[in-house]
């Protein structure tokens, strides 16, 4: 097929739809536009989210409407209120030039009476999230006797919201005659369970393989220690500096923990979860779909509903409990013929669930080694060199602080300016990656792949210029780098001291100074306490125990102090 024109619809919402800049239908809108058409029949679509589902049912819906009839004839069911909005406004669109035509959103965390004078004033369509449209019908507030076409939108996001009641309510409430349309992005059984019940000779219409993900999506996972996964993440973050993606992350308390350190490293993140008001996830949304974020950290329930067209990257923090979802968050990149890419950063108890997962999408993951310092470095490098090449130049704007410009770089020669440039956007990252530490793990659990910029042995052994001190506070007593950086600024009244590795175990820790500072530590005799407990710093003489590293004591560590690489 070319073109909408080629469907039977009217002039009027093919002005809108070529308004809009629709050229070419979706899939899903070649093979569902045509049978809605045409036939009085209940349907199931199987087809990811991104794929232009609201046109798929909505175009048809609108040009079989009663104009002359101010009663409710379709309700479109959505699982959250940002999919109900986002839906509605689409609506709103295709009826441009039919002015007869009605649609009102009803949603929780809005006054309900506004919506209920809405109805009262005529609509034909009610776009709804099933919690609000269900207290509606129990409030005997809507006629819905009228009721030729319900749209079950997201049905698998809908029932893992547990609203399965909700659903059963308004479908029983509605005319047996009605036409129900049910769009999934996975078939789960509670689909069909509610198929089964509430669909009758269903003509099915599957977009792709049944519960696969989109074929212009990169599959990749990162095998790391848990300990090390939010290091891991940074560096996912930095090798790809124009990343535009959303985090996901399996608890509520995770989702701000994350979020909170990404922001204190200078990263361009937010996050979205329950805790936050409506004007508070509005804020954040708003940031986010306008690009002033790059990074959004989520939940999967805070997600959902969720629409945002380009985003290049889906990182999952921790693999959903329910691997299904997997299939939601990798469908939220690689949208509207872009590419997207989806990662999961995994430890090695996790590699059985990459292989489920394979087997629900049906696609491979590619197993790749988190970049090195090097890497990153080159890749921010050149994306900076990129970005000088492409911004625009406004000459008019710019011409009177020129003069002034021009004499105070005359001394400097071209390659000159170049490095200072280079180095003030670079001191940072280049100080924060020359001891980058290798974070990847093989099959076996060992350290995998590539030599980094660290030269440390696999059972901490010295950097080379360096020497390793232990201190007898470990995890156990709530320790953190920070802490330990400020307890050798005070033993040592020296601030200038370049720390380097700082590995926190269950009752001590270890960290690294130049073995020219060792003399600024040792000379000092103070009394230095921690919640308490008195400090002991010697030089290290063995390395940690195995028994020790793995008995819950977490990996810290900043080189440089705790200092961002770069600023985004």
């Amino acid at each position: 097929m070319t073109g909408f024109n080629e469907f039977e619809l009217s002039s009027e919402l093919l002005r809108a739809v070529e308004d809009m800049g629709f050229k070419t239908p979706t899939p899903i809108q070649e093979k569902t536009i045509p049978f809605l058409l045409e036939n009085q029949r209940d349907l199931i679509a199987l087809a990811q989210t991104g794929t232009g589902k609201t046109a798929a049912f909505g175009l048809p819906i609108i040009e079989k409407l009663d104009p002359g009839e101010e009663k409710p004839q379709a309700i479109i069911l959505c699982p959250t209120r940002e999919l109900c909005l986002q839906i509605t406004g689409d609506l709103e669109l295709y009826c441009k030039y039919r002015k007869d035509v009605s649609v009102v959103a009803v949603y929780g965390g809005a006054r309900i009476d506004n919506q209920l004078r809405k109805i009262k004033n005529g609509v034909q369509i009610i776009v709804a999230t099933p919690g609000r449209m269900n207290d509606i019908i129990g409030r005997k507030r809507v006629d819905l006797s009228r009721i030729s076409t319900v749209v079950l939108d997201e049905s698998d996001e809908m029932l893992n919201m547990g609203f399965r009641e909700e659903l059963d309510a308004i479908l029983e409430k509605t005319p047996k005659t009605k036409n129900t349309l049910l769009f999934s992005a996975t078939i789960s059984k509670q689909v069909e369970d509610i198929a089964r019940k509430y669909i009758y000779d269903p003509y099915e219409i599957t977009v792709g393989k049944k519960n696969t993900g989109a074929d212009n999506i990169e599959h990749i996972y990162y095998m790391v220690h848990a300990r090390d996964r939010y290091l891991a993440l940074k560096r996912i973050a930095d090798i790809n500096p124009r990343i535009y993606g959303i985090i996901f992350c399996r608890t509520r308390k995770e989702t701000k923990d994350v979020a909170e350190k990404l922001i204190r490293d200078g990263y361009n993140a937010d996050a979205i979860h329950g805790d936050l008001s409506q004007v508070q996830r509005e804020y954040v949304m708003n940031k986010f779909r306008s690009k002033n974020l790059q990074m959004l950290v989520a939940t999967d329930v805070a997600a959902r509903g969720l629409d945002v067209e380009d985003l290049t990257h889906i990182i999952n923090y921790n693999l959903p409990d329910e691997l299904d979802m997997y299939t939601h968050r990798s469908g939220r990149t690689g949208r509207a013929g872009r590419n997207g890419t989806s990662v999961a950063i995994i430890n090695l108890k996790e590699k059985g669930k990459i292989k489920q997962i394979e087997k629900i999408i049906g696609k491979k993951f590619e197993g790749r080694l988190i970049p090195n310092g090097t890497e990153i470095v080159e890749r921010q490098f050149f994306d900076l060199i990129h970005r000088v090449k492409e911004v625009s130049i406004d000459e008019e704007q710019i011409e009177p602080y020129m003069g002034k410009v021009y004499s105070e770089l005359e001394s400097f020669t071209r390659e000159e300016i170049i490095k200072h440039f280079v180095s003030l956007e670079f001191n940072l990252l280049l100080d924060y990656y020359k001891r980058d530490r290798n974070l990847n793990v093989g099959e076996s659990g060992n350290k995998a792949g590539r030599n980094s910029g660290r030269r440390r042995g696999e059972r901490g052994a010295k950097d080379e210029g360096f020497t390793r001190f232990h201190i007898n506070v470990g995890d156990g007593h709530n320790i953190r780098p920070k802490d330990i950086i400020g307890i050798i600024n005070e033993i040592s009244d020296n601030r200038d001291i370049e720390i380097g590795a700082i590995d926190i175990l269950g009752t001590f820790s270890f960290f690294d100074i130049p073995i020219s500072d060792v003399g600024k530590l040792t000379a000092q005799k103070k009394d230095i306490r921690f919640n308490g407990r008195r400090i002991r710093i010697e030089a290290a003489t063995s390395s940690p125990k195995r028994s020790e590293k793995h008995s819950g004591g977490k990996k810290g560590g900043k080189p440089g102090g705790g200092r961002r690489p770069v600023q985004h």
